[in-house]
């Protein structure tokens, strides 16, 4: 191991070691931006790369691989199609994205941030080097095609309609229907927009990964499930509203968001869905709401956040935890499995890694992992590219507004890419 102090690297090093770890085939790196969304803490800032990892892509063989003698964190991903191999689900929408339905690795290097010092892992020999001699490519447009909705704007309003009729049925209480933006033929620097993101929407669980020709540039705020000891931490969003002009019209938007009536009952619903979630895998009469009802503010937008904890059994790993509660609840609706169900039915295209999760495993089994909103999804062998946004639907929801706080979730990442959705 190669400890580093971090006063004596130059300012952009974390720039050129993006820029060096992204020519590898598995890529993950984790960013924390200074920021603490809620109760709990963040992405630890950490870069992993492999050229030949050892690695699994299955939800059975996934205990076995994490339990593993590793002096390395194991990285990876979970779609969202992993509902299917959880429950008896299924997904037959278009894709153009085609991950495996989850890819965990171990990296051959990792550099992991701490408050003053950098600690280069695994094979060392010439990294620093290398790094140090990568030269960050000068900022340039990015040259994106205008979005294209993958469901027609008449159509969203309708299913929106339509998910309203199915709570008044007793279907759903609440359902997460989210839509595709997307562009093909694309020529993308992955890198360079991933850093355009990270200024443009700064976020507590940010992150860019590559798998092959497969990337994804996350600028998430959501955590889905922390590990710390023996506590497990999720962190459901639930409400928006856009930030203010001015710190008096900020602050408006503030306390609108907090006393909205529609909006708290949309979080109190899935905060309800996560704990029985994690009360299948905790000690009987831990769950608990540490904060209910707290607001953030990020850069385009205030969000509802509350923090729902739990200790864990002995002997349940992650795997256990995703079979227990993945997809997280927001993403979804309450009750999940029919959400699920509805979602499939009323959504014209596959998420993806959209709705999933990002996130490592350390050495000594603590872990955290994120929820993919505030996201791009690209394939450079294809050229597709993916953006997806959606919002939660109950019996008082206004199909335009739905509609219009898509846009706004969608701000921060059109502006990384300079470019719009056409209607």
């Amino acid at each position: 191991m190669l400890t580093l102090a971090l006063a004596d690297l130059p300012a952009d090093f974390r720039a050129r070691a993006l820029q060096w770890a992204a020519q590898f085939a598995h890529c993950a790196y984790y960013e924390h931006n200074g920021l603490q969304a809620s109760a709990a803490s963040t992405f630890s800032r950490l870069l992993a790369v492999a050229a030949t990892p050892t690695a699994t892509s299955s939800l059975p063989d996934l205990p076995a691989y994490l339990a593993s003698p590793a002096a390395l964190p194991h990285c990876g991903f979970v779609t969202y199609d992993v509902k299917n191999e959880i429950e008896a689900l299924s997904s037959h929408n278009f894709s153009g994205l085609d991950w495996p339905l989850l890819h965990f690795f171990q990296p051959e290097t990792c550099l992991r941030w701490h408050t003053d010092t950098l600690t280069i892992e695994g094979q060392t020999a010439g990294v620093l080097a290398a790094i140090l001699a990568t030269e960050v490519a000068s900022p340039s447009p990015a040259t994106v095609p205008p979005l294209r909705a993958r469901m027609p704007r008449a159509a969203y309003l309708q299913a929106v309609e339509n998910v309203r009729e199915d709570i008044l049925n007793g279907e759903v209480y609440e359902l997460n229907l989210c839509q595709e933006f997307y562009a093909e033929a694309v020529k993308l620097d992955p890198v360079a927009t991933f850093w355009r993101l990270n200024e443009t929407s700064p976020a507590p669980y940010a992150g860019f990964l590559r798998h092959h020709d497969h990337y994804l540039l996350c600028a998430s705020p959501e955590s889905f499930i922390r590990k710390e000891q023996h506590t497990i931490t999720s962190q459901p969003i639930k409400g928006t509203r856009r930030r203010g002009t001015t710190p008096a019209d900020d602050e408006q938007q503030r306390l609108a968001l907090l006393h909205d009536e529609k909006e708290r009952a949309e979080n109190l619903m899935i905060v309800d869905l996560v704990r029985n979630d994690l009360a299948r895998v905790a000690r009987t009469g831990t769950v608990r709401v540490p904060e209910l009802f707290g607001t953030y503010g990020f850069q385009h937008v205030w969000q509802l956040i509350s923090t729902v904890s739990a200790e864990l059994r002995p002997n349940v790993g992650l795997a256990n935890i995703l079979r227990a509660a993945f997809p997280m609840g927001s993403m979804t609706g309450a009750p999940k499995i029919r959400a699920m169900q509805l979602i499939e039915h009323y959504e014209a295209s596959r998420r993806g890694l959209y709705s999933g999760s990002l996130g490592y495993v350390l050495p000594g089994g603590d872990f955290a992992f994120n929820v993919v909103i505030r996201s791009l999804q690209y394939r450079a062998d294809t050229g597709y590219l993916s953006l997806q946004v959606g919002s939660a639907i109950t019996y008082d929801s206004v199909p335009e507004q739905e509609y219009q706080e898509c846009l706004l979730k969608a701000q921060g990442v059109l502006e990384a890419l300079r470019t719009v959705i056409t209607a």
